[in-house]
């Protein structure tokens, strides 16, 4: 076995979650503070305080995220009298904030809860945090001692946020089984890692079969069976995958996917387009890298319906980008398959002939 210690999160998903939550973070202290942006706290903040309320939790105040997860975001927040003195971190909002608040929790040893009102990714759920420099590009991983201890998703909250924030998701959850997948081929496996390698057989279908249905649910501001099916895919399901595959002995969660989006962190286009649009566009260019073509080509025909990123001129990016591109995404950890060398002139001709394919269907 290559560690003996895995923390695994807790889940609620429901209209109720917030209620919900309240009973279970009574047993964790009398004050709490919320850390998420403005448009996430005035989204659910309000509901959660009154829930907390209700159990005689106090909330010491809303410390306001902005940014990126950066360590220079964590050091500002540590400061805040509410951070310091609450029992517990409430992170509110996306992956960024969550992933700030997992580094934020573990420097002054609170617990951490997180509340997501939108699924653009698994951050809530997982131990690893993506750290950036402050002008936005790739900094390093880092590995939490344990993830979230549970994650609370209202679905009626998810409903109501931006459409953009859906289809993000969407596309970084149709990641996740083809990079596990590839990252295991040739690689031995513990129960740690046949674990995360059965679970991501979860993470591609439900995508496939209630993707659309819940971004329509979403462009109608109403939860559906078919948009909890989806949220918990993107946060749940990938996430656990995430967290028997990652740690800092070893690293199979993600790469030739999530290179393509590493990459492009470069460029100042990178700013105008979510986390998972990048990588939606770099899941095609992992199948058509590794020869799953069937796979590929039913992913792309799924991302027309879901309004995805099929060629580079969709993510504002042209052939002259590609050279800058690949040398950066070949210098990342996912850059690495056991067992297999990469090819980075390869990686740069499935990129262009994922480009070729999205021009031709009009």
């Amino acid at each position: 076995m290559k560690r003996e210690t895995v923390a695994l999160p807790n889940y609620v998903i429901g209209a109720d979650a917030y209620e919900k939550a309240a009973d279970i973070l009574k047993q964790y202290g009398k004050t709490a503070v919320i850390v998420g942006g403005k448009r996430a706290t005035a989204a659910g903040g309000d509901l959660l305080e009154n829930a907390l309320k209700r159990v005689n939790v106090t909330v010491l105040g809303r410390a306001l995220f902005t940014g990126s997860s950066t360590y220079e975001n964590v050091d500002a927040l540590a400061e805040i009298d509410a951070v310091k003195s609450a029992d517990m971190i409430l992170a509110m909002g996306g992956g960024k904030c969550c992933d700030t608040c997992k580094v934020l929790a573990e420097k002054l040893g609170k617990p951490l809860f997180t509340f997501p009102t939108i699924a653009s990714n698994c951050a809530p759920c997982t131990a690893l945090a993506i750290m950036y420099n402050a002008d936005g590009s790739f900094k390093n991983n880092y590995y939490s001692k344990r993830p979230p201890l549970f994650v609370f998703i209202n679905d009626a909250v998810i409903a109501e946020a931006p459409i953009e924030y859906l289809q993000a998701g969407i596309g970084d959850a149709l990641s996740k089984e083809p990079e596990v997948k590839l990252a295991l081929r040739h690689v031995e496996l513990d129960q740690n890692l046949l674990l995360g390698r059965c679970l991501c057989d979860a993470c591609t279908e439900p995508l496939l079969k209630y993707g659309a249905e819940a971004l329509a649910s979403c462009r109608a501001g109403k939860s559906s069976q078919a948009l909890q099916e989806v949220a918990l895919d993107i946060v749940i399901s990938t996430g656990l995958v995430s967290n028997m595959t990652v740690c800092p002995e070893f690293y199979y969660n993600t790469n030739l996917a999530h290179c393509f989006y590493y990459g492009a962190t470069i460029f100042p286009v990178y700013h105008d387009y979510l986390h998972g649009y990048w990588v939606a566009y770099g899941v095609l260019v992992l199948l058509d890298y590794d020869g799953q073509t069937e796979l590929r080509d039913r992913v792309m025909r799924f991302y027309r319906e879901a309004r995805l990123p099929t060629k580079l001129s969709d993510l504002g990016l042209t052939e002259a980008d590609l050279p800058a591109l690949v040398d950066k995404a070949t210098k990342v950890p996912g850059w690495k398959i056991e067992g297999e060398e990469l090819s980075a002139a390869r990686f740069m001709q499935a990129i262009k002939h994922v480009d070729e394919l999205g021009k031709a269907v009009v």
